[in-house]
Parts: structure tokens; C-alpha cells; sequence
């Protein structure tokens, strides 16, 4: 299973997101020296996700939760990670 689904699946099963949004920014980064030698080809996100459980978090909450979630993702070689993270309606 690739990370983008790896990701996508966690996110889903703990969030039950009414929207999600992954994009895989890898490309542009394949040449940049913080890039050089690590083997994983999947390392950069740029990521929406709205969800009911963001409700009344602040916005630093919600970025750690998502951090919580894909916490193995993240030792794993993904380098970085863009994340809007909303509730609905906003």
C-alpha cells in the first residue's frame, strides 16, 4: 500500500472526514538536498481534510491529532506535511 493510502485510509477510519484532500508534492522536492539519499518516494503532502471532530479545537490541536494519527507515516520518511485541517462550515 502506498503512503498516500496509508494515509488516506487512517485519516478516514479516525476522522470520518466529510471532505479529504491529499496531495502528493513529491515531485517538486525530488532534488533538494534535504532529499538526498533518503529511498522513500513519497515524502511531501500538502493536506485538507474537514471533519465534525475539529468543532471547537483550536488550530494547533487539530494539527496534532493529525500528527497522532499518522505518527508512523512520519517516522517512516514523510518529510513534510501542509495540513488544513477544518470543521464543516467553516
Amino acid at each position: 500500500m502506498s503512503v498516500a493510502a496509508r494515509i488516506r485510509a487512517k485519516l478516514t477510519e479516525a476522522l470520518n472526514p466529510a471532505r479529504l484532500e491529499l496531495v502528493d508534492e513529491s515531485a517538486h522536492h525530488a532534488g533538494h538536498a534535504g532529499m538526498q539519499g533518503l529511498a522513500a518516494q513519497e515524502t511531501h503532502f500538502r493536506l485538507t481534510v474537514v471533519a465534525e471532530r475539529f468543532h471547537g479545537m483550536p488550530r494547533v490541536q487539530r494539527q496534532r491529532l493529525i500528527y497522532q494519527i499518522l505518527a508512523q507515516e512520519l517516522a517512516d520518511g514523510v518529510h513534510a506535511l501542509a495540513i488544513t485541517a477544518q470543521a464543516p462550515g467553516e
